[in-house]
């Protein structure tokens, strides 16, 4: 098989979901592991350091939010949830601790394929900008090579939404976007979600790289428009 084939780690409890997940995925060129509880979900994580993750909420040991927030802290790995829930504060949670995309069941396996796809693609890294952006000597710096942000010479950890989102305003730093724009550029035309999963990611980007979140200096809120960069 090859090297270049992209792994997808399926977490559900529910046998009948992951066969027809796993059917569908290997059917679109995808290399499918398979975990039916939280805990081997992180054994799986850990041993095969998978391109994308399909996490079930419901897990009989632990909730698919524990195990996101977990996987957050050590990786950027993009992670669509698998709800059962409809309800937009709980969608917005989940976007909110780390997930990339959410799929409501019952779901058509074509539609989470596309997503699937969709997501793996806007992971990928702007053609023509700077390898890195450094800002304001060196307090923070954008490596798009490696999908990396420093602050003070310490990694910061974002997804990959949010690594697209900053990169996004950081390559056009006197450009105000709006939620739209951001959603089209930095997530994609595919993506299918609510105007405010930007203000939920914005709000991340805040924690991670703002000195001062009350008061921030890099993700700038426009009122009225939208979000524009701030550093120099």
């Amino acid at each position: 098989m090859s090297s270049d084939i992209k792994s997808i780690l399926v977490v559900d409890d529910e046998p009948k979901i992951t066969e027809v997940v796993r059917s569908y995925l290997e059917n679109s060129g995808y290399k499918v592991f398979e975990a039916f509880s939280g805990s081997q979900a992180m054994d799986l994580f850990k041993k095969i350091n998978p391109s994308l993750i399909v996490l079930d909420l419901m897990l009989p040991d632990m909730t698919g939010q524990e195990i996101c927030c977990i996987i957050r802290k050590e990786s950027g790995v993009p992670i669509i949830m698998l709800t059962a829930r409809i309800d937009e504060k709980d969608i917005l949670n989940g976007l909110g601790i780390g997930a990339d995309d959410y799929v409501t069941k019952p779901f058509s396996p074509r539609q989470l394929v596309a997503r699937v796809e969709a997501v793996l693609r806007r992971t990928g890294v702007h053609e023509g900008k700077p390898d890195i952006l450094s800002f304001n000597n060196d307090d923070i710096s954008i490596d798009n090579r490696n999908y990396t942000v420093k602050k003070r010479g310490n990694i910061v950890s974002l997804t990959p939404n949010e690594f697209k989102i900053l990169s996004t305003l950081a390559r056009y730093p006197r450009k105000v976007f709006t939620r739209e724009e951001l959603i089209r550029i930095a997530l994609g035309d595919d993506f299918d979600g609510f105007d405010r999963v930007i203000d939920t990611h914005i709000k991340n980007i805040r924690q991670k790289i703002e000195t001062d979140v009350k008061v921030p200096q890099y993700v700038v809120t426009v009122h009225g428009v939208g979000y524009r960069f701030g550093g120099e």
